[in-house]
């Protein structure tokens, strides 16, 4: 990925733009007119690196998203509350989808899956 870019002529920012004709990436300056060819064509990348515990804060948290499906049809094997949230989700090393389930007592937290 290319670093942030400066103008040869006058050291402002340059931005990416296409050029539709030679259908190339270029970065343009918005004070004058200097462009320049991109050497890469990579404009952004986003990498996320998750923390162990990090995973783990994300399950319990699903148990307080409305959007997620409840049911009242299990019980927690720890705290025997009547509600879990459940979703699906494909399980590490495993090919296909597995049912997984959230305890929705706020102090338990349980997961387990089908």
């Amino acid at each position: 990925m290319s670093t942030m870019k400066f103008c040869r002529e006058c050291n402002n920012i340059l931005y990416p733009k296409e050029d539709r004709e030679s259908r190339i990436l270029l970065y343009a300056c918005r004070n004058c007119d200097h462009q320049e060819v991109a050497d890469n064509n990579c404009v952004y990348r986003n990498e996320i690196h998750h923390a162990v515990g990090e995973r783990s804060q994300v399950l319990q948290d699903v148990a307080a998203d409305p959007t997620l499906p409840r049911t009242k049809s299990v019980r927690c094997a720890q705290c025997n509350h009547g509600e879990a949230v459940f979703f699906q989700a494909t399980s590490r090393g495993e090919e296909g989808m597995t049912l997984f389930f959230v305890c929705c007592n706020p102090n338990c937290g349980h997961r387990w899956r089908d």
